[in-house]
């Protein structure tokens, strides 16, 4: 078996342990900072977003690709001062094409548009392709976007409630799972990747992928605090916090097995493509899963932990906790330590005073025989009477 196989096994029986819910404090700060940053990547430089959410014209050609290409085209197409054209955005495909994005054209500055970017490429005008996306459409599926994920949230809140018949436990996952977009986006937000229907559709798988985590610890959660609250030897906090020891190996696994081929496809998408919805995709789901595991692990227990020790059964549960584990550590104290004085007891109370022959003998002392004993000899030492040796057993 191997190292980390041995520690997840250490983990799960107890042997081992990291003070996960202990440190929510911190973890809390970590991800108010991502979301505070993400909020600002998003106030100050918002989403690139693409053709197909804000409307325009796109043009492809095939052209030799040089380290100039996206200064020459960018230049040809300014150089035709179409109406409303604005600062287009052109971009490199693999080391053969180029594509060129516009504001929303009439059809005379189209042409004008499409027969510059043919100069530029050194091709006829019928090999620049064209197509018009109209701003209604892109309106369309922004707002068909936004209601597939508060659908999805809702969703998932009534069947987490359903499940664990504990609306604490959807209110923790569907809070962890807004954290989840909220730096996703904003990493799209600082990165200026284009959002498009790629994207949407990453960032809703990436949401299912951390549901998925959720739910798995807290069935851990849930095992653990069964009939809970009859016994006085773990606080809510602890029975969860050995729950996400219990699962955090697991997480850990399937999250690299899973960033492994997304961050592959990433790789090829941005570096050997260099756009196109590979990219799109793989973005949303590298830093979406990535994101969700941190969340399953640190925020998501942490919240229903937390909710949970606000019951009054639980606040009850917590004190007679802490009242027994100081109880034990105040009664051990004084045999190790000697510090007590004679007689008093942890909780207030007092012990009968040990009277002198009560008291353990010293080391060497002989202890005296239950056996009745008669003086003999001139010192008058006792000593043990004996049967007559015609009454002894042979």
């Amino acid at each position: 078996m191997s190292k980390l196989g041995n520690i997840g096994a250490k983990l799960h029986r107890g042997e081992v342990s990291y003070d996960f819910i202990g440190k929510r404090k911190v973890w809390f700060a970590v991800s108010l900072i991502l979301v505070a940053v993400s909020v600002i990547g998003l106030a100050v430089r918002g989403l690139a977003l693409g053709i197909e959410f804000k409307g325009g014209t796109e043009y492809q050609t095939s052209v030799q690709v040089t380290d100039s290409t996206i200064d020459d085209f960018t230049n040809a197409v300014k150089a035709t001062n179409a109406q409303d054209l604005g600062d287009p955005v052109v971009t490199t495909i693999g080391s053969d094409k180029v594509r060129i994005q516009t504001r929303p054209l009439s059809q005379d500055d189209i042409t004008k548009v499409r027969v510059a970017i043919a100069d530029q490429a050194g091709v006829a005008e019928n090999q620049v392709s064209t197509s018009q996306i109209g701003a209604s459409w892109g309106d369309q599926i922004a707002n068909k976007a936004v209601l597939a994920l508060i659908v999805f949230l809702v969703l998932v809140f009534l069947v987490i409630w359903i499940y664990f018949r504990e609306p604490k436990a959807s209110m923790a996952a569907i809070i962890a799972l807004v954290h989840d977009v909220l730096i996703t986006v904003g990493v799209y937000a600082l990165v200026g990747f284009d959002v498009t229907p790629a994207t949407v559709i990453g960032v809703l798988t990436i949401l299912g992928y951390s549901l998925y985590d959720t739910v798995v610890v807290f069935d851990k959660v849930r095992e653990n605090t069964r009939g809970i609250t009859g016994s006085n030897r773990f606080t809510y906090s602890d029975a969860a916090n050995l729950a996400v020891n219990q699962t955090v190996v697991r997480s850990i696994n399937t999250t690299l097995i899973a960033l492994m081929p997304v961050g592959s496809i990433l790789v090829v998408g941005t570096v050997v493509l260099g756009t196109g919805p590979l990219k799109d995709l793989s973005l949303a789901l590298f830093v979406g899963i990535a994101v969700g595991a941190y969340s399953s692990v640190f925020i998501a227990p942490a919240l229903l932990a937390t909710f949970k020790e606000r019951e009054p059964g639980m606040q009850a549960l917590r004190r007679r906790v802490l009242a027994k584990r100081a109880q034990q550590s105040g009664t051990a104290a004084p045999a190790a330590a000697g510090a007590e004085p004679a007689g008093a007891l942890v909780g207030g109370g007092t012990a009968t005073a040990v009277r002198p022959q009560d008291r353990a003998p010293k080391a060497g002392t002989p202890v005296a025989s239950s056996r009745p004993v008669k003086s003999t000899g001139a010192a008058g030492r006792p000593q043990p009477s004996r049967k007559p040796r015609s009454k002894r057993g042979k």
